[in-house]
Order: structure tokens, then C-alpha cells, then sequence
């Protein structure tokens, strides 16, 4: 996928993560340069779903980006203590943190849900995502492909469940 002109850069990158690039997995799992790659990637998928969403402002771009990292780093975090605690795969949160991070790559297409039938496009791009985050986990865990979709699901819907937690009190303001 890369020589020695491209070997690190983000775009390429993005692109290997998107087309589900094992070696690209590989490459940013072992990175520890490419954390901030990577928090760029959820900031930039967070503000083409802010724009995609047309209308959201200016509070639901910088509230985007806030759920986005949060989002990033809850999904990181489960995603590390069921993976590595409980089913026994070998990697630290940063491993995750990068790899689920650039798992997010095709969220950049976000920005085409403006368009009529934008709800296809966030569901197409968001199950694109969970495969991509399915084989973020199973690389950076080193195991099966069946523990990585177990450890995705699960870690996705605990995730999921404190967003909801801890967002509830601000829908209930706005």
C-alpha cells in the first residue's frame, strides 16, 4: 500500500483504513506517533457529519466533535477491557485508541447526508465503520475475527449506553 513517499502519512492512511487494509491497521496499531492521526480523523469524520447534518450550527459541530472524542475514547477504552482483559487479546488502550480511531475513516462521507436519502448514506457509512472497527480490534488484539466482532458489538452497545447516560440530562435542557 505505501513506499517510502507515503509511509505514515495521514491520507493514505485514511485510505488504507477505509478499504479495510490489514497492513494499514498494522502500521498505526505500532505507530505511537499516530495517535494524533488518528484524534485527526475522528475530528475531521465529526465535522463532516456536523455538516452532513446541515443546519447543526455552530453548537453541533463543537458539540459533535466533543460526543466524536468522547465516543472515541469510551469505545477505545471498552473495547480494550473486554478484547484484552476478559477475552484475552494482547494490546494496550493506545494500540486501540489509534486503530479505532482510523476505523472512523469512512465517516468523512458523512458529508454527502445532506443530500436527499442522507439517511442511507449514514447507515451505509456506519455499518462501513463497524466493519472497519471490527478489523481495527481484531489487529490491534491480535485474535480471531469472531472475538473481534463479539468484542466490536459489545464494546459498541456499552459505548452506546453511556452516550445515552450521559447525554440524557442535555436533551432534556435542549
Amino acid at each position: 500500500m505505501y513506499d517510502e513517499t507515503t509511509r505514515g502519512a495521514l491520507i493514505p492512511r485514511m485510505i488504507g483504513a477505509a478499504k479495510l487494509d490489514v497492513a494499514t491497521y498494522d502500521e498505526v496499531e505500532h505507530d505511537r506517533g499516530a495517535t494524533g492521526q488518528a484524534a485527526a480523523v475522528v475530528a475531521m469524520v465529526a465535522v463532516a457529519s456536523a455538516v452532513g447534518g446541515a443546519g447543526a450550527g455552530a453548537g453541533g459541530i463543537i458539540g459533535g466533535l466533543i460526543s466524536a472524542f468522547f465516543g472515541w475514547f469510551v469505545w477505545s477504552a471498552v473495547t480494550y477491557v473486554i478484547g484484552d482483559k476478559l477475552l484475552g487479546g494482547t494490546a494496550t488502550w493506545g494500540e486501540l485508541l489509534r486503530t479505532i480511531g482510523f476505523a472512523q475513516a469512512p465517516g468523512v462521507l458523512y458529508v454527502f447526508a445532506a443530500l436527499p436519502g442522507g439517511f442511507l448514506i449514514r447507515f451505509f457509512v456506519a455499518v462501513w465503520i463497524l466493519l472497519a472497527g471490527i478489523v481495527a480490534i481484531r489487529e490491534a488484539l491480535d485474535f480471531s475475527t469472531g472475538k473481534a466482532i463479539l468484542t466490536a458489538v459489545l464494546g459498541w452497545f456499552v459505548m452506546v449506553f453511556i452516550m445515552a447516560i450521559l447525554l440524557a440530562p442535555a436533551a432534556l435542557v435542549g
